[in-house]
């Protein structure tokens, strides 16, 4: 025989008064309602970052100058030299990738001020 049974009710918490709740946005730990640089131009914020992370620029233009070799190369005919340029561009951007991830990986772990 089955026994009946009564379902059971979830406790609710009790509800905080009005009061209790408070003023202004909830503190997140590591964001800043004012960001730091506000007032900081393109130039100045690609010249700190080059600064924090020097060869993610070096890759970027290696990357960009190999590629830019290797299609002159291959429109003049030299299909040899163009392959090899192709292929630099390809480790070029192995290296960019990796300079990204370093970076990422170093900022994550440097310890906050």
């Amino acid at each position: 025989m089955a026994a009946a049974t009564t379902p059971a009710v979830p406790e609710q918490a009790p509800k905080t008064p009005l009061s209790e709740i408070p003023n202004g946005p909830p503190i997140i730990e590591g964001f800043n309602v004012y960001p730091r640089f506000q007032d900081e131009t393109f130039k100045e914020k690609l010249m700190r970052k080059t600064k924090q992370n020097p060869f993610v620029p070096i890759g970027c233009l290696a990357t960009a100058g190999a590629l830019m070799y290797g299609l002159r190369a291959f429109q003049q005919g030299k299909t040899h030299q163009s392959q090899l340029l192709m292929r630099g561009r390809i480790a070029a951007q192995g290296f960019t990738i990796v300079a990204l991830l370093v970076g990422v990986f170093a900022t994550a772990l440097k310890p906050k001020a």
